[in-house]
């Protein structure tokens, strides 16, 4: 696109599309965006003069947003477009059989990382634009449920093998209670939560969640009652809430199941977190990459707020007002981080912010924000209706509650599944059935790309935060991805690294050039070169790795080593290549 030409007047479509959204400002920039995209397909230059015009931004500033993100192009392409996931658990399932399949059979697709369906893999995202637009996730992937016509296309269910079990808390919902009906979530105790918290007030419900122990579930693991309790601390008025539900890590799809299976409980637990710190406004950012959860969380928002439980003076109560608006994400990892969760629902690029101010302090539009994400927000009805003691007897004395693992790769039953913090590794792999039958476990992925390795005879790992740092590993976001005896350890390696590669924003020199070096290295140690130079591409790697890890502005670069060094310390993965 040559921005020196301004010219480019937009067609009555785009037109349209951008103008159905109303007067707007910046931070509109990310959905006029989308409804182009979605309307036409791609986004032409007088689409995005027409944008920059209704919404006074600059057309390089707009340029640079919209070429951020993977899901927009602004070269025109067919109305169609297949994405196939080509990431770690449809890789190790096959992935690159589809895409041979796929050209076999003409169909045009473009290579993505992880689509957040890992549990069904090989996964594909087929989207087709038009008034209004056509998105599924399909898994498992073939070419002729991908070629048929888009109102035709089956969605994969949602998969949660302990549906229905007894003892579910999180999961129990799911898959038994009609995701649509708000009289159905009420049946099965839903909103008893937000009624008690209004007994209990904001300082009551900070308490209780404090005293529950609940820690953060997207991965840093930080006392959800403590961030809770610095926002509402905070002088100034205007406070947000931000649900983090763009679960962009590969092999999570824990919180696209929550979503898709119980969105009710997601609106209840924010409307609890915004009465508690005192916001009124909320925010789902939400993977663009999840069509099917926008739908049924868009329901839920719209049936909760005509019934009242959004809104003004929720449930009667005076002066207690909060209501959630939807972000749409449209491909980028890094929008996983807290602070470039701002940056993108602002109309900026989604860039991470450097800290201090914390976001408690000054985040979303400047003003104190909580972020959480969905599995953290899930638990909080659970603990006001059960109380924090009840809750504390779930799990360990440091790792209180019950956890959310993502199961995918090498094992028979993948899925989400629901288990008390402190259940071993091992339990957890024998509740998925164990490897396929004739083969041998050779790692456990934990906490996705920018997790660690296990080794099989580690799997004896109680799984709480505590015991995994104690051992160098870490939970993350829940992902626990087997490997078995026939998966190319190499090839997955590379996959990591061009992951990483591909996703930093590029804002910061360390994770810009040391992903890109990383992965050259561990092409070089995988196809049985060396430096030209005659140097050691391993103490290369581990130089490179710790630069990022220690001088990086975000997690993104200061994780992008983590797995890679575990799998050459853990399993001596590339010894004999080097």
């Amino acid at each position: 696109m040559d921005l020196r030409f301004l010219n480019a007047e937009p067609t009555d479509a785009e037109r349209h599309a951008v103008d159905a959204l109303g007067a707007g400002s910046r931070d509109q920039l990310l959905p006029a965006l989308h409804a182009v995209n979605d309307r036409i397909g791609w986004i032409s230059q007088g689409a995005l003069n027409h944008i920059c015009r209704r919404l006074n931004v600059p057309p390089a500033e707009a340029y640079g947003v919209a070429s951020f993100y993977a899901l927009f192009s602004l070269k025109e392409r067919p109305p169609r477009v297949v994405h196939v996931c080509t990431d770690l658990a449809c890789r190790v399932n096959g992935a690159e059989a589809v895409t041979e399949a796929f050209d076999a059979e003409g169909i045009a697709w473009h290579r993505s990382p992880c689509l957040g369906v890992c549990e069904r893999a090989p996964a594909a995202l087929a989207f087709e634009a038009g008034d209004p637009a056509e998105g599924r996730l399909l898994a498992p992937a073939t070419p002729g449920e991908i070629g048929r016509e888009p109102s035709t296309w089956e969605e994969a269910p949602v998969s949660v093998p302990q549906q229905g079990e007894s003892g579910l808390r999180l999961l129990s919902r799911v898959g038994v209670v009609e995701p649509e009906s708000l009289d159905a979530y009420r049946a099965a105790g839903g909103y008893a939560a937000l009624r008690n918290a209004l007994l209990l007030g904001p300082a009551g419900v900070i308490r209780e969640v404090t005293d529950s122990g609940l820690m953060g579930r997207g991965g840093a693991a930080f006392p959800t009652g403590r961030k809770w309790d610095a926002a509402a601390r905070q002088p100034e008025r205007t406070r947000y809430l931000v649900c983090n539900a763009d679960e962009s890590e590969p092999g999570t799809f824990k919180d696209r199941v929550l979503i898709e299976g119980d969105p009710f409980a997601l609106v209840e637990a924010m409307t609890i977190a915004a009465f508690a710190i005192g916001a009124q406004k909320g925010y789902v950012y939400l993977r663009g990459e999840y069509p099917r959860a926008l739908m049924t969380l868009r329901n839920a928002i719209d049936v909760a707020r005509e019934r009242g439980f959004l809104g003004e003076n929720i449930l009667g109560r005076q002066g207690f007002s909060f209501d959630i608006e939807i972000r749409r994400g449209a491909g980028a990892y890094i929008c996983g981080e807290e602070t470039a969760i701002f940056n993108s629902i602002e109309g900026y690029r989604g860039e991470p912010r450097s800290k201090p101010p914390f976001p408690v302090e000054r985040g979303l539009f400047g003003k104190p924000t909580v972020v959480n994400n969905v599995e953290t927000l899930v638990n909080i009805p659970l603990i006001l209706t059960e109380g924090c003691e009840a809750y504390r007897r779930i799990g360990t004395d440091r790792s209180t509650g019950p956890k959310l693992f993502c199961l995918s790769g090498n094992v028979r039953r993948p899925g989400v599944y629901e288990v008390p913090f402190g259940t071993t590794l091992a339990e957890l792999l024998e509740l998925a059935g164990g490897v396929p039958e004739g083969r041998e476990l050779r790692a456990v992925l934990l906490g996705g790309a920018a997790g660690g390795f296990v080794r099989p005879d580690e799997t004896t790992l109680p799984l709480t935060m505590e015991d995994a740092r104690a051992v160098g590993a870490t939970l993350g976001s829940g992902v626990v991805l087997a490997l078995d005896d026939q998966a190319d350890l190499g090839g997955f390696l590379v996959r990591i690294a061009a992951f990483f590669r591909d996703e930093s924003c590029g804002q910061c020199v360390p994770c810009r050039i040391g992903t890109v070096r990383q992965e050259e290295a561990l092409h070089r140690i995988v196809g049985g070169r060396r430096l030209s130079t005659g140097g050691d591409d391993l103490a290369l790697l581990r130089e490179v790795g710790q630069v990022m890890r220690d001088s990086s502005i975000c997690g993104l670069g200061q994780t992008a080593w983590n797995a890679i060094e575990s799998a050459i310390d853990r399993l001596g993965a590339l010894e004999e290549r080097s």
